[in-house]
This record gives C-alpha cells, structure tokens and sequence, in this order.
C-alpha cells in the first residue's frame, strides 16, 4: 500500500512542510517580535494583514480546486496544462486591478486606513504573490516539494532583515515589508521554474475564453469569499471593538493551533489528486473517521500543552489567549471533517453549490451567535465561540446533505 501510494504522501509530506515553513518561520521569531514591536503595533500588523486578506480571497477567485482537478487529470498534457495556466494568471491580473481600484478607494475615504496607509499599502502588495504563485499547479502535477524549497531558501534568507533592522515599534512596517517581498519573490520563482524546467508556455487569454473559467470556479468563490469574510472578520470585529491588543491575543491563540491545523488539513489536499481518480466510498468513510479521531487528539493536547506554549511564545502577559485557543481548537476538528466532504463527496459528485451552501450557512450562523453573544456578554470570547460554533453548524448541514442525496 505505502508503494502505490509513495506520491501521495510525499505530496502530503511537502505540502504541509510548505505550509508548516510559513506558519513555523512566523511562531519561531514571533517571541521577538511580540517584545520588539508590542502587542499595540503587532495587532495592527495582523490587522492590516486581514484587510489584504479579504482582496487575496477576491483574486484567488475559488480557482484552485478546478485547476488542480483539470491538471490533475492531464499530468503529461503540456498544452492542458499551458492553457489552464495562463487563464488562471490572466484572470487573477484583472481580478488585481478591480480589486486595486476599490482598494484605493477604501484608503483615502476610511480614515484609520489613510492614518496607518504605509503599513497597510505594504500588506496589500502581498497580491503580487497571489497571482504569481501557483501552488495549486504543483499540487496537481504532485510536486509540492519544488515550491517547499523555494520558500525555505526565501523565509531562511529575510530572517537577518528582520532581527537586524527591526528594533523599535515604528519598525513595524519593515517587517511587513520583509513577509510581502518574501511571498512575492516566492511567486516570481515558481513561474520561472515552470517556464523553465516544467516546459510550460504562459501567455494572455482573451477575456471571452474566460467564462467558462469563472463558471466553474464561480461555486468555489462564493465558498472561499464566505470563509474569508467569516474567517477574518474575527480579526476585524476584535480590532474594532476591543483594540490592537486583543487582536493581538487573538493572533497568539491562532498562532498555538495553526500547526497542527497545517498538519492535518494537508492531508485531505495531498490524498485529493488521488482520490479523485477513483472513488470509493468505503475509503472515504475511512478517512473521515480517522480525521475525526485526529481532531478530538489535537484538541486534547491544546488543552494539556496550551498553556506551556503561550507562557514560552509571549510570556505572562499574553495568558488571555489561553481560553482562546482551547475553544479555536475545535474549528481543527471542523475543519477537518468538512473538509473530507467537500474534497471526497461534494467535489467528486459535482454537488458544487453544495460547498457554497455549506459555506453560507457557516456565515450566517457565525454572525448570529456574535450578535446574540454580543447581546449578553461585551467579551472577545463570545467572538472566538461564535467561530467555533459556526463550524459545527458546518458538519451538520453536511451530514443532512450527504444522507437527503444518499452520497455516502
């Protein structure tokens, strides 16, 4: 089994070593920065990185399950492959200058955003590594391992930047400045490698060949475009109401579960190129309940260890995120078991509006348990449970789903 499986696993392994690089690079320095910056000037970093966010999402545009099932299934096609590239980048250009133009707007009408425009510009340019970066190819053609050492060699060589030149909380711009050039030399280094080694001709569609693009991936955007709202406006509401520095604790909570998250929701993308080829429901009731089993481990060790490594990452003053991080542990759990119905039974039996539907139920849940919490309690807890709420809300609709259209 482990021979006929050896791509899929070391597809599992790069993927999550790529993301563990990104979020182990972030917890690693993140005790430095946290005492340099403070947890004022470091809340509006990650403040200013939700509002990218939020335009990332729009760009990205739900393209990349449909891209990765489409290279997926033409590995060895290079004009499949050229063609499925080049809409893809061409879209996400002017999906950029839409979102730039509405961007622009927002900064000089919304007046914290025009106060704090230097450090918000610099975040926003992180979209160039959103068009440029196409993890979703790599994962298709089952060579994550390429993009992993490209981001490796990126995150090791701006580590001196960041302790040399970061000293003071006004410096809190150079580090932004440092993430977004990391990711977008990420970006320009994976392209070259597909032009060069992959043989892969990139070049401008029309805009008419593109419908069909935004068709298919339309189900997906409406998807990611809810998450992302769902996922960042938890950041946003904090910051609002509450200020920098709970987002601040916010962040740390997010940073203590962020690992294991990484963990073990790569697994449903690395097993999905597979899968895909050849269903088996059997196999698929398998995964779910192992996935399962594995979130309710994680959560126990949040609890046991929760506390030991926020005290080491931010010290006594960052406690608050202790609570915090035991209740977003169960969102590993969600995670995980919706995203085993979404990759192994709603995308392969083409039930896409069913992500979609899945997705809005998470939005317009997590916001009625916020204003009901809101209602009783003004505690930035009460937004950390409404997001975990939401997500069970998620596994139930699902399970309705799969057992009205008898899917598994």
């Amino acid at each position: 089994m482990l021979v006929r499986n050896l791509k899929v696993i070391e597809n599992y392994f790069f993927m999550t070593a790529l993301q563990i690089i990104s979020s182990l690079f972030g917890i690693l320095i993140y005790p430095y920065l946290i005492r340099v910056l403070g947890a004022e000037s470091y809340g509006l970093y990650v403040f200013s990185l939700s509002i990218t966010t939020y335009f990332i999402g729009f760009i990205s545009f739900g393209f990349n399950f449909p891209a990765v099932k489409a290279i997926a299934e033409n590995k060895n096609n290079k004009q499949v492959k050229s063609d499925v590239l080049s809409s893809i980048l061409t879209a996400k250009i002017y999906l950029a200058v839409l979102s730039t133009i509405i961007f622009l707007i927002l900064l000089f009408s919304i007046p914290f955003m025009h106060e704090n425009k230097l450090i918000i510009i610099i975040s926003y340019s992180q979209i160039i590594g959103e068009i440029l970066f196409p993890q979703w190819y790599f994962q298709g053609i089952q060579k994550m391992k390429i993009v992993t050492y490209i981001q490796l060699a990126i995150r090791l060589l701006s580590l001196p930047f960041i302790f040399i030149f970061i000293k003071t909380p006004n410096d809190c711009w150079i580090y932004a400045l440092t993430t977004a050039l990391s990711v977008i030399f990420g970006g320009i280094l994976s392209i070259i490698y597909i032009q060069r080694l992959e043989n892969v001709t990139i070049r401008f569609v029309s805009t008419s060949s593109l419908k069909s693009l935004f068709r298919d991936a339309m189900p997906f955007f409406w998807s990611s475009a809810v998450g992302t709202i769902k996922q960042e406006s938890v950041t946003m509401i904090i910051g609002s109401f509450f200020g920098m520095r709970d987002v601040a604790f916010y962040d740390l909570a997010n940073k203590l579960i962020i690992i294991p998250r990484m963990l073990t929701t790569s697994i449903n993308g690395a097993l999905f190129p597979k899968i895909i080829e050849n269903v088996h429901k059997s196999v698929v009731k398998r995964i779910i309940q192992y996935e399962t089993l594995i979130g309710f481990g994680v959560i126990a060790c949040i609890i046991l260890l929760g506390r030991f490594a926020i005290l080491l990452l931010g010290g006594t003053a960052m406690l608050d995120s202790y609570p915090m991080a035991i209740i977003l542990s169960v969102t590993i759990l969600t995670w995980l078991v919706v995203g085993s119905y979404i990759s192994f039974i709603f995308v392969p039996s083409n039930h896409y509006y069913l992500v979609t539907q899945n997705q809005l139920v998470a939005f317009f849940s997590f916001f009625l348990f916020c204003i009901s919490g809101a209602f009783f309690f003004h505690n930035i807890l009460t937004i950390v449970v409404a997001l975990t709420l939401s997500g069970l809300c998620e596994i139930a609709f699902c399970n309705y789903q799969i057992k009205k259209h008898h899917l598994l």
